[in-house]
């Protein structure tokens, strides 16, 4: 909960600031590495590793150096891993971020779909079979 709180007066912080600038100047933000952030949701969601890598669909291998930050996964990739993880909205945007890639966005139809599985908590499969059902490259 704390670190909720730190976000909110960070928030608070930056709309008070008159400038962007300014803000960005007093406020050392440190970027995150997708490992870490990775590593940081196991621990609060109580996952394994290994059964993430697994219900991601991801060869073993290449899943653990995702995790240790070895391997800079695609896109996609990074879709697998916040499906098999049930991550929200914003926990997946920030794992994208994280990776170098685009955020989700509404405006693209694929990744409407994608979006709307998220909200719904839907399994990969399931958001494989929406988006090829619906004429669109799936994850995985």
């Amino acid at each position: 909960m704390e670190h909720e709180r730190l976000t909110e007066e960070l928030l608070h912080e930056l709309l008070d600031a008159p400038t962007v600038d300014s803000f960005l100047g007093s406020h050392e933000l440190p970027d995150i590495s997708l490992s870490d952030y990775l590593q940081q949701l196991l621990e609060e969601k109580h996952l394994e590793r290994v059964r993430v890598v697994r219900m991601a669909d991801l060869n073993e291998t290449f899943g653990y150096q995702i995790f240790t930050g070895q391997r800079h996964p695609s896109r996609n990739k990074v879709l697998q891993i916040a499906f098999a993880m049930a991550l929200s909205v914003r926990e997946t945007n920030r794992a994208l971020t994280a990776a170098g890639a685009a955020r989700l966005d509404p405006k693209c139809r694929r990744d409407a779909i994608i979006l709307f599985c998220i909200d719904r908590a839907r399994s990969l499969q399931k958001v494989n079979e929406e988006l090829y059902r619906l004429g669109e490259d799936t994850i995985c």
